[in-house]
């Protein structure tokens, strides 16, 4: 992944649904903010999304391959439920 990521980008599906905000990058993986919890998803923790669903980068979005709804069902968190 070769894409220039930064906090506070906003993440959008490839149909342009909002899918979260950037907290940070851990690894290969996108930390969500915790603001985003809740938008279809558990409250209270973050959330995180693989960079391998990054399609590209345009001004301060990233653009993922999957739709909206997708996406969010792709969305990762640690077993007991609290930030990794």
């Amino acid at each position: 992944m070769n894409f220039p990521i930064k906090e506070h980008m906003e993440i959008i599906g490839a149909d342009g649904v909002h899918v979260g905000t950037v907290d940070r990058l851990e690894g290969d993986r996108i930390k969500l903010t915790k603001k985003d919890s809740g938008q279809g998803l558990p409250q209270g923790g973050h959330h995180y999304i693989s960079t391998a669903l990054v399609a590209g980068v345009e001004g301060d979005k990233v653009r993922l391959s999957a739709n909206g709804d997708v996406a969010a069902e792709l969305f990762e968190e640690s077993e007991d439920g609290k930030a990794a």
